[in-house]
């Protein structure tokens, strides 16, 4: 036992060091071999708390990050959402749920849901089906592959429907038909322009030679609505496929993409095997199709909302100020 510092822990300073080197006893100056009073566990207790706090200001929660499918760019998912999901390191124009999308064209405080309470069923019994519509709506948060709502876009009414691809590669069932029917003939009614954003990998096999003849449902009313001189714009996002881009897609009087998305019937490697040669670079991109006539304007996302703006004023012959008239 010590003679001055009696039976407390001892340790030699120049052998052990807690955190930073201190002196225990307020003498930074304590010579090495020089025996000083320390409380051990007390130091490494508070070092490990001072180590602990510091790694929970630090600690993020997994599910925050998002990882960009283009270029690997991970960010808080907080940042992917401000800037309209758009890659903030290569520009990248990533999937938007259905309802987000709303909000980035429309007016806030103005989106209503219309034909929310239409749900697909199972009419040819196939296998699995029903359990797959119900996966899918957990996972896309919607009734279906098509949100369809109506707002104002600069105070202009408007009619929009949104396909979510999330909602089983948003396939077109008889229930996306129906909605999109629906909401042309809310637009015929009504007067408003029509706009649907496109993003669906094709009719919905499921569904079989139902989900075929959404094909020609929808283009009809969108004949109807060509025929009373209503305005339809088609935005086109990654991918648009399949029956989608066969149909409804297609048809708009103006059809805007947006950059890199993917635009086509058959995927290039089918087109490649049956034509036996290699397809241009680009090929099926919003780009290339722009280059060949096939789509009016490449618009990024940001600029989305003031591009359609502008369009529907031009379709209407009214200037900004006014908008559009209820009759």
């Amino acid at each position: 036992m010590h003679p001055v510092l009696g039976g407390r822990p001892r340790l030699i300073v120049a052998e052990f060091r807690v955190g930073r080197p201190r002196c225990p006893i307020g003498d930074s100056r304590v010579a090495p071999g020089h025996e000083v009073a320390i409380d051990v566990e007390r130091e490494i207790g508070a070092e490990r708390a001072r180590n602990r706090s510091r790694a929970e200001r630090l600690e993020i929660p997994a599910d925050v990050w998002e990882k960009c499918e283009s270029c690997g760019h991970t960010d808080i998912r907080e940042k992917f959402a401000k800037n309209c999901n758009v890659c903030p390191s290569c520009d990248f124009h990533r999937r938007v749920r259905a309802i987000d999308f709303a909000h980035i064209l429309l007016d806030a405080g103005t989106i209503e849901e219309t034909e929310e309470d239409l749900r697909s069923k199972d009419p040819l019994g196939f296998p699995d089906y029903p359990a797959r519509l119900k996966k899918a709506r957990a996972n896309a948060g919607e009734g279906d592959a098509i949100l369809t709502v109506t707002g104002t876009m600069d105070q202009m009414p408007v009619n929009l429907g949104i396909m979510d691809f999330a909602f089983m590669g948003g396939s077109m069932g008889s229930v996306v038909g129906e909605k999109i029917a629906r909401l042309g003939q809310r637009s015929l009614e009504k007067k408003f322009p029509l706009i649907v954003i496109s993003a669906s990998g094709g009719a919905r096999m499921q569904e079989g030679v139902l989900s075929l003849m959404q094909m020609a449902k929808t283009s009809v009313v969108l004949s109807q609505l060509a025929e009373r001189g209503i305005p339809y714009v088609s935005i086109l996002t990654n991918p648009t496929t399949g029956g989608v881009s066969a149909s409804f897609a297609m048809l708009g009087d103006s059809i805007i993409a947006e950059p890199g998305a993917v635009i086509g019937f058959a995927g290039p490697r089918v087109i490649k095997q049956t034509l036996g040669q290699d397809l241009p670079e680009g090929f099926q991109t919003a780009e290339f199709l722009l280059d060949h006539g096939m789509v009016d304007c490449v618009v990024h996302r940001h600029n989305m909302k003031q591009t359609v703006g502008q369009l529907l004023r031009h379709m209407s012959g009214k200037p900004a100020a006014t908008g559009w008239a209820s009759a």
